[in-house]
């Protein structure tokens, strides 16, 4: 490779021979002098050439200024391109307050000269053409502020001994019951599931010893919802831990470990993302308040909305309703709503033997659930009565069940959304803004 500097790297050179690339954002062709933004992956430079036009009275003329004039001048938006000149510090300069005085310039590749979409376009549109509004300053933050909100994730559980595991994506029989499940053909006459949950595997770990484990991975649900935080196809941040006592402990490591990652993203972004998004990272103070769900609809109710749902659980005002609640109150963005009825939880959560609710919790973040997270039963006799309690085959379980017969310590864990957390962080109103592709109900491409 021929030696690059980044855009991020010029303020800290000096004035001299710098060679950049990047596309191009912008052209300002005046008659006396010509200006480029470029971009790169790590911000934009302005470049400058003084023109040089075709005078039929002049004698003598350059040809290669006015070559580089007249290639300047047809220069579309998004012509990825390499440049070599002088870098120059001026602090008159807004961008940056340094600029290159362009001495060649070499195309690796020209755009047509019609971008397919512009600034006021629609979110669909902008879907399909995803690469390029992804050139966005702003939007290609988005991944970088992913990137270390993982980061800071998987650091923290790295330190403290945890197992990553990458679980299969491929199931041989549904993971949770038979709903949101996408099947596909697997070899002739064998039907395979997409996976919904790394749960069984979460739990399989648990049997085999390792104690505590975590994966960040995709995950499939065949659920036709069309709302701003459904995907079809999405990241989940998961995490098991054996020898609880109960949720609690789920809770605890959890609610740590979205302040650390909170941290580290308010560390390295926070200023662009203040500026960008018009958003401030706060990282949340421990510990969260927690709420049992009981409890949870009498606020609403007192609120003055009445709950649509016959099943006992929140729905999404409900949801918004708890938070402004807990936000007034405590001054927290996060809340535990806790104690769930079996009716509305899977049937490997663990029930309260005195009360008979679920020792379970939802994260509530801003408004939105971005987590279930619970005790799991490891006693199998409990287990298979509460699953054909749920209608489900115990032969369509039996190898899940096999992880209980030879023995499972008591555990627990959590699955959160991370296009949720990120959309909630980022004050943006879809998932699809936060997510690289989209995958929903009517969208499989690009």
């Amino acid at each position: 490779m021929s030696e690059r500097t980044l855009v991020s790297q010029l303020q800290s050179r000096e004035d001299g021979p710098v060679s950049v690339s990047g596309w191009v954002e912008t052209v300002r062709d005046q008659k006396k002098v010509q200006f480029v933004i470029l971009r790169d992956e790590t911000g934009a430079v302005q470049l400058v050439n003084p023109a040089t036009r075709p005078d039929p009275e002049a004698s003598g003329q350059d040809a290669d200024a006015l070559a580089l004039t007249a290639l300047i001048s047809e220069l579309s938006t998004g012509t990825f391109l390499t440049v070599t000149g002088e870098l120059k510090h001026d602090e008159r300069v807004k961008l940056g307050g340094v600029e290159i005085k362009i001495r060649s310039l070499e195309i690796a590749a020209s755009a047509l000269p019609e971008t397919p979409i512009a600034a006021d376009s629609g979110l669909d549109k902008r879907m399909d053409w995803r690469f390029i509004d992804l050139r966005q300053r702003r939007n290609a933050l988005i991944f970088r502020i992913s990137t270390t909100l993982e980061h800071a994730m998987r650091s923290y559980w790295i330190e403290r001994d945890y197992v990553e595991l990458h679980t299969p994506k491929l199931m041989d029989s549904p993971a949770e019951g038979n709903a949101e499940l996408f099947a596909l053909e697997y070899f002739g006459d064998q039907t395979a599931y997409l996976a919904q949950s790394p749960q069984h595997y979460k739990q399989m770990a648990q049997a085999a010893g390792f104690g505590k484990i975590f994966e960040i991975g995709d995950v499939f649900r065949a659920d036709p919802s069309f709302t701003s935080r459904h995907a079809t196809e999405f990241t989940s941040v998961d995490a098991e831990i054996s020898w609880i006592d109960s949720y609690e402990d789920v809770a605890a490591m959890q609610e740590e470990l979205i302040a650390t990652a909170f941290a580290a993203v308010k560390e390295k972004h926070g200023a662009e993302i203040e500026e960008l998004f018009g958003q401030t990272i706060e990282v949340p103070t421990l510990p969260f308040p927690r709420i049992p769900l009981a409890e949870a609809r009498e606020i609403v109710k007192a609120r003055g909305y009445e709950i649509p749902r016959t099943d006992g659980d929140l729905d999404p005002e409900g949801e918004r309703q708890v938070s402004a609640h807990v936000k007034e109150t405590y001054g927290s963005d996060f809340v535990f709503v806790t104690d769930y009825h079996p009716e509305i939880r899977p049937f490997y959560h663990m029930r309260n033997a005195e009360t008979g609710l679920t020792a379970s919790y939802d994260l509530l973040y801003r408004g939105t659930e971005i987590t279930t997270g619970a005790q799991r039963e490891h006693r199998i006799d409990v287990l298979e009565a509460q699953a054909l309690e749920k209608g489900l085959s115990l032969e369509g379980l039996a190898h899940y069940l096999d992880f209980f017969r030879y023995g499972v310590p008591p555990h627990g864990g959590f699955g959160m959304g991370l296009a949720r957390v990120l959309m909630l962080m980022l004050g943006q109103d879809s998932i699809r803004e936060v997510t690289f592709l989209f995958r929903g109900p009517t969208r499989l491409a690009p």
